[in-house]
């Protein structure tokens, strides 16, 4: 089932997303996020979707991809899942969802930006119609080490 997330599922979301934070370069972020952090992106954002299977299972969102009037039908997207929901659809679904409210809501094309280190999540992003349309070479640094950025784009509209 995907649903809005509400200010109650903060904690869950932390303590799905922090192990991606912590443990990997999936994601360049080197803080982990506190439950009052997340609430508050679930606050600030019009659009934060979250799967429930067994609990929740994953999440995705999205927001402008850059400031400014000229970005705003421009969006970028964030996934994470569960590694129990891997596999089995969810992912699709969540795009699915996210791409047809930032569709309705004037979006004119979808960005995701992968590391370099998650070739799962650049095949994901081939599998549901995204192209690579730049590398953005060392953009990240973590684990003492730079890591370059893939994005990926597709068109809404």
């Amino acid at each position: 089932m995907i649903r809005p997330a509400r200010p109650e599922d903060a904690r869950d979301l932390a303590a799905l997303w922090n192990p991606w934070i912590r443990d990997t370069a999936i994601t360049f972020a080197a803080a982990e996020k506190s439950q009052a952090d997340v609430a508050a992106l679930i606050a600030a954002r019009d659009c934060f979707l979250v799967y429930i299977n067994n609990g929740l299972q994953g999440f995705a969102t999205y927001s402008q991809f850059r400031n400014g009037n000229g970005y705003a039908t421009c969006m970028e997207h964030t996934i994470i899942l569960s590694p129990t929901a891997r596999g089995l659809g969810a992912g699709r679904a969540l795009m699915g969802a996210v791409e047809a409210h930032a569709k309705a809501a004037g979006a004119h094309q979808m960005i995701g930006a992968i590391s370099a280190e998650n070739p799962a999540g650049h095949a994901f992003h081939a599998a549901v119609g995204y192209h690579e349309i730049a590398i953005i070479r060392d953009a990240g640094f973590k684990f003492g080490r730079f890591i370059d950025l893939v994005l990926m784009q597709k068109f809404l509209s």
